[in-house]
């Protein structure tokens, strides 16, 4: 662990997640390793899968940043006027029953959750979210990312969660006891909706266009 946590070489972790884009480490890392890596190395967004696999994100770029600030900027609007539950940033870790640790770019635990969870303020989050969005960027591979739903997000107990892919305009959504999700093709024109979950929450699918 030491050698990971060490900068031996000429970049530091951030410089060549930021050179060279996301990359998954050599080894896999224990818990302890990967909350001391974590520790280290608070501005750098990493996820760990149960098995320990780690991989080490880069920095997001224009586009995929000015859509994750349009998202905030919408569920906060919601939560202003609702005060109902929380939400979270995505750099916010999630400690998952599986035994992984992952972070969405927007995650809801609802006040019936909050209340018989613990309030942990240097923490991972130890309460599977009700609800998240993933927002796919310019390097994800689409069905890594349809697999993070299914493995990671619904099987762990998500109720209601959406997968937004720009590039190709297509939205799917996923519900707890759906066996497949929901394809929404097309942005102009479309929504999407907290349903029973966010009750009242609308998203226009337009605000995740990209430029061009």
């Amino acid at each position: 662990m030491t050698a990971l946590l060490t900068d031996r070489d000429s970049f530091t972790l951030e410089e060549m997640a930021a050179r060279f884009g996301g990359f998954e480490l050599q080894r896999p890392l224990t818990k302890a390793e990967f909350v001391a890596l974590a520790e280290r190395h608070p501005d750098l967004a990493m996820e760990r899968e149960s098995d320990g696999t780690t991989t080490l994100m880069s920095p997001v770029k224009r586009g995929p940043g000015r859509r994750e600030f349009k998202l905030s900027g919408l569920f906060f609007m919601w939560h202003f006027q609702t005060h109902l539950g929380e939400f979270y940033s995505p750099s916010t870790g999630f400690d998952l029953p599986s035994g992984a640790t992952k972070s969405p770019d927007v995650a809801w635990i609802s006040d019936e959750k909050l209340a018989s969870s613990p309030d942990e303020e240097d923490r991972f989050v130890q309460t599977v979210p009700d609800f998240i969005v993933e927002v796919r960027s310019a390097t994800d591979r689409l069905k890594k990312l349809q697999k993070k739903m299914t493995d990671s997000w619904m099987a762990n107990g998500v109720r209601l969660a959406w997968l937004i892919d720009p590039y190709e305009e297509k939205a799917y959504v996923y519900r707890q006891g759906q066996a497949e999700p929901e394809l929404v093709a097309g942005f102009s024109g479309n929504k999407l909706f907290g349903e029973e979950v966010l009750p009242g929450f609308e998203l226009p699918l337009e605000t995740m266009q990209r430029k061009v």
